[in-house]
């Protein structure tokens, strides 16, 4: 082993070394022993010389891969404290509840998954009654990020200890009568149960952290004590390929969030075969979280194992474990015995040898069924030592076998994950595998029955012993409204009196109003500002020195700009959270916050501003994560629209967030023109998010970075503002050239921006072509549409309403034309209830790199383009000269 001719050089060839003799002496002692014991005993030697190093906290690197092997040896397992034999009986139960009501379920072709329960079920069962700490305890509990397939058995659980009836059961994936139970974690359909929506993958393990980290900043600014509370999610080892899985895996490091565990589901398939065919997943995985700082514990072998590695004094098989790709193990686990002895143990000599005096009973227990996480007392050890790691979160990578104790037809197949029923055999099998009392007599229709040892059997009491032991029942959602007093006027007052002169950015008009909220003593600190790196693009920066930038270790270096008065602040009490280049970050940052009015009972007040094309086309799925968990809080699509933002081209330019936001019947959808509709629109919203009778629903506002004068608020126009459509002016307030009285009318309707384009265009109408034409700010067209589709369904129940946009334009002359930067399909939404001749300009198409006048040119959206759009339409109409159009666009370039 002594050095290669020709090795490149190292970074080890940069450190000075002290004494070259007793480097030499070292190397030299490796080199006898791989000539003296062989290459194998010398890595051996290696890793367990840098294991003992970095249990005596030498800097040194560590080892991202261990042997296949449990973490915690059978040995070094603490004494387990619960009834073993009680809590077998209640998983029995609850694994035959969930594969009954899937069962069942899939006569109605409703169907379901039983695979996945059935291998975790001790995962689950061992936090039940250990570990996972209720609500009705001190604090806020233990928050549970349930994996949406496992749904079944948790339903089963409930069951078990009275919370769900058996009809409810039987209303699995039956919801719209209103007693059934959804399909996985969500609590808008099961608001007392469901915390968190776990099932769109990935999203889980990303909000788990982020869950993690609002604890401890809701702790360290003395909002709420978390000190107690513990994330814990669960996962499976194929969702952990989806980006989101691992995309905050080094924060979770880096803040030393050991009130975080993720537990990991490793029974090697993914929903339509292996994880990792060919490699291994656990070792991979824990080389990732390794590599990102997380302590790591494995729990991969039942105490069957025991036997065989006391026998391994050669170490074959654990080198057998580590080579032995994932498939192969799989395929192990449905074969013979005399399978596995020719392709496990046959690989080698020494093996061979081994599995010699080893039994056929012992290899098939062995192969078949032990594993980890299927072993209460090993799966408690690895939760305890979770709970006791401090300075760093821990996952734990516990092996399963998918299908476990549903039979030969389901364990390890490919297929399982499909398969959505037992037949009455296959039940009566497991039956007898649980030994459970359930005579065959309880089939007699055909039907798989449900089970239950009774509400005063030992097993439910155990179970409710337990569950008030750790703070009451979980799953659990407990919400208890605290309204917050409303701002005082003040606040909103510079806003509603316009800027006079001054020209003001509709964004900065926000931040301006943000920024005096946050002074409010009442509420000023539950205002959580969420942003994405970019805070000093939309003004934010007066925010630093005065609010502070949240760090768990504070400012521990000088910032370069402390001499200056708005320098960059960093404080352990900080309120702005200021993520780096990360919107799913910093949207599961604003889920949290949003959420934390049930998940801690302190109802917080998030503001996440972004660019507003990394918003809604970035992250739209969170957004529904957002709108399930019921949050609340405000979206801020900043430089909003496809022109606003020059220079910046195609991928910058966001003509089409408003149209995606309107899929989502949670949020409430403003593009305010004037920083006096920002401020009815945030008062509003805080009434309604936060007031006596608060909604679940959350804002998405866009603002805009072109500065223009802000004019004050006309009186009686708050209502339009809040519902969506207001008359601003009339071509009869105009200074100058008002046209004559029996000019050709037309309704000018625009929303953000697009208002200066329509006033100017109005100014142009009047003056050059005698045209009149009033001005609409339709502050959303979202609303406007959702009003009109109410007013539908009420017709449907023989209520006859009229929609609002329908009576706003009542007995308004002339056609309409509507224009946003947005593309047409956003302010079409209206469309059908616009009793007027309708017609809209917008930005459909790519964006591209221009000025602003130069890209609302091409658009077609300029003021000079929407006159020339406003005479086709009365000429359509023979109200103008057709000649009038060919003229205009003649006159203006066009």
């Amino acid at each position: 082993m002594s050095d290669p001719v020709g090795k490149l050089p190292s970074e080890l060839d940069q450190l000075p070394d002290r004494d070259t003799e007793e480097t030499a002496e070292w190397a030299a002692s490796l080199d006898a022993v791989a000539q003296a014991a062989g290459t194998r005993r010398a890595e051996y030697l290696l890793r367990r010389t840098l294991q003992h190093a970095e249990a005596a906290g030498l800097a040194l690197p560590k080892l991202l891969e261990t042997d296949y092997v449990n973490t915690i040896p059978t040995a070094a397992e603490p004494e387990f404290p619960g009834d073993e034999a009680m809590e077998a009986r209640i998983t029995a139960w609850n694994r035959w509840n969930a594969a009954a009501m899937v069962t069942r379920g899939s006569k109605y072709g409703v169907g379901g998954h039983i695979a996945t329960f059935a291998s975790a079920a001790w995962l689950y069962e061992t936090g039940f009654q250990h570990f996972f700490r209720g609500k009705e305890s001190d604090g806020s509990g233990d928050q549970l990020y349930i994996q949406g397939h496992a749904s079944p058995g948790i339903y089963a659980r409930a069951f078990l200890d009275g919370r769900i009836s058996e009809q409810q059961l039987d209303l699995f994936r039956q919801e719209s009568g209103g007693n059934g139970l959804p399909s996985y974690p969500h609590p808008r359909r099961l608001p007392w149960l469901w915390e968190f929506p776990t099932v769109s993958m990935g999203l889980g393990p990303l909000s788990a952290i982020y869950q993690a980290r609002f604890n401890r900043y809701l702790h360290n600014r003395s909002i709420k004590d978390t000190a107690n509370s513990h994330v814990w999610a669960f996962l499976g080892d194929g969702e952990m390929d989806e980006p989101e899985s691992t995309a905050a895996l080094a924060l979770a490091s880096r803040e030393q969030l050991d009130n975080l565990t993720f537990v990991i589901n490793c029974n090697l398939q993914r929903l339509d075969g292996p994880v990792r065919a060919n490699f291994r997943v656990v070792q991979e995985l824990e080389a990732q979280f390794r590599g990102a700082g997380w302590n790591v514990i494995k729990s991969l072998w039942g105490s069957a194992w025991d036997e065989l590695f006391q026998l391994d004094t050669t170490g074959a098989l654990v080198r057998r474990l580590r080579e032995v790709p994932d498939a192969q193990f799989q395929t192990y686990a449905t074969r013979d015995v005399a399978y596995i002895r020719q392709h496990f143990f046959g690989a080698n000599a020494e093996l061979v040898q081994l599995a010699g005096v080893l039994s056929d009973a012992k290899i098939a227990e062995c192969f078949h069924s032990s594993r980890g996480g299927h072993e209460p007392r090993k799966v408690y050890a690895a939760y305890k030592a979770a709970l006791e790691h401090k300075g760093a979160p821990t996952v734990i990578l516990a092996q399963t076998v998918k299908g476990y104790t549903l039979g030969a037809g389901f364990e390890s197949k490919n297929a399982n994950h499909q398969m959505k029923k037992l037949t009455v055999d296959e039940f009566k099998d497991m039956r007898d595998l649980l030994g459970l009392p359930i005579p065959d007599s309880a089939f007699a229709d055909g039907q798989v029955p449900y089970g239950h040892p009774g509400a005063n059997s030992p097993e439910v009491q155990y179970l409710n012993e337990r569950r008030a032991a750790l703070g009451g029942p979980a799953p659990a959602r407990k919400v208890k409204h605290v309204a917050l007093p409303a701002p005082a006027d003040r606040s909103f007052a510079p806003l509603l009196k316009g800027s006079g002169k001054q020209e003001m950015a509709t964004t900065m008009a926000f931040v301006r109003l943000v920024k005096d909220l946050m002074r409010d003593k009442e509420t000023g600190k539950r205002w959580v500002p969420i942003v994405p790196d970019e805070a000093r693009t939309f003004g934010m920066e007066s925010l630093f020195p005065s609010a502070g930038i949240y760090s768990p270790l504070g400012q521990t270096y000088e910032p370069v700009d402390r001499d200056q008065l708005m320098y960059y602040k960093e404080a352990k009490d900080g309120q702005i959270l200021n993520e780096g280049i990360t919107e799913a970050g910093a949207m599961a940052d604003f889920i949290a916050a949003c959420t934390s009015y049930a998940t801690h009972g302190e109802p917080m007040i998030p503001f996440y501003i972004f660019y507003s094309m990394f918003g809604w086309q970035r992250t739209a799925d969170q957004m529904w994560q957002l709108a399930d968990q019921l949050g609340k809080g405000f979206i801020v699509g900043a430089t909003a629209g496809r022109t606003t933002l020059t220079g910046e081209g195609l991928q910058h330019a966001d003509g089409h967030s408003h149209l995606i936001a309107s899929t989502n019947p949670a949020s409430l959808n403003y593009d305010p023109a004037f920083a006096f509709e920002i401020a009815v629109i945030v008062k509003d919203g805080l009434r309604r998010m936060y007031g006596e009778q608060p909604e679940d629903v959350f804002y998405y506002l866009t603002v805009y970075n072109e500065p223009k004068v802000q004019p004050a608020m006309p009186e009686g126009v708050e209502e339009g503002i809040l519902r969506g459509l207001y008359r601003f002016n009339t071509a009869a307030d105009l200074a100058e050239a008002a046209p004559a009285a029996d000019a050709p009318k037309i309704q000018l309707m625009a929303s953000g921006t697009a208002i200066h384009w329509i006033l100017e265009a109005q100014k142009l109408l009047a003056a050059e072509w005698n045209v009149s034409a009033d001005v609409w700010s339709a502050t959303s067209w979202g609303e406007l549409r959702r009003d009109a589709l109410e007013c539908d369904e009420a017709l449907l129940r023989g209520e006859v309403r009229t929609p609002y946009v329908t009576r706003a334009l009542e007995g308004a002359q002339g056609p309409v034309l509507a224009v946003s930067d947005w593309m047409r399909q956003v302010p079409d939404q209206i469309s059908q209830w616009v009793e007027q001749d309708y017609t809209s300009l917008g930005t459909d198409g790519f964006g591209l790199s221009d000025t602003r006048e130069g890209a609302r040119r091409h658009f077609g959206v300029d003021a000079q383009s929407i006159v020339v759009a406003s005479l086709a339409q009365l000429a359509r109409r023979g109200e103008v000269p057709a000649s009038s159009v060919k003229e205009a666009r003649e006159r203006y370039g066009l």
